[in-house]
């Protein structure tokens, strides 16, 4: 499966404007389209569907601009993927030219079950999660060999 470039990108801005910008309390949506190396208009289109659901704020204006949430920081990142990404299935068995196996194919299901288990694993981290520091492994130790 394959997210949309809008999915990646409202991802992106929720975990940049998570983890801050070093220097900018409250980026501008230019300045996180600049930063992310993406066009601002595409930006723009994303940050609004982000505030719509509540992730981030925006101000206008001089000492403007984007601040995340308290839902953004706490939402899961599988509710964000399904919110962004829509409805759609994996597969679309109607439309124009409508698959004529679709009646009896069991891959349409199956490919829906997948669908479910790739966000129910998103499931379990949250957009924080994506920022805090990773605990370092610890290294496993080799048994010293020693000659005869």
């Amino acid at each position: 499966m394959q997210l949309t470039q809008f999915t990646d990108l409202g991802l992106r801005i929720v975990t940049q404007l998570t983890a801050g910008m070093p220097g900018d309390s409250a980026p501008s949506t230019r300045s996180i389209a600049d930063q992310l190396a993406v066009s601002y208009t595409h930006a723009t289109k994303v940050v609004a569907r982000l505030s719509e659901l509540g992730m981030v704020t925006t101000r206008r204006g001089r000492g403007g601009g984007l601040a995340i949430t308290e839902l953004g920081r706490t939402a899961s990142v599988g509710w964000l993927t399904r919110q962004l990404e829509g409805d759609g299935e994996v597969v679309t068995c109607e439309g124009d030219k409508p698959c004529p196996l679709r009646h009896g194919c069991r891959l349409r299901s199956k490919l829906r079950e997948a669908q479910e288990a790739f966000y129910t694993a998103l499931d379990t981290v949250t957009v924080q999660d994506l920022t805090s520091p990773t605990t370092a492994l610890p290294t496993p130790s080799v048994p010293a060999v020693t000659e005869p």
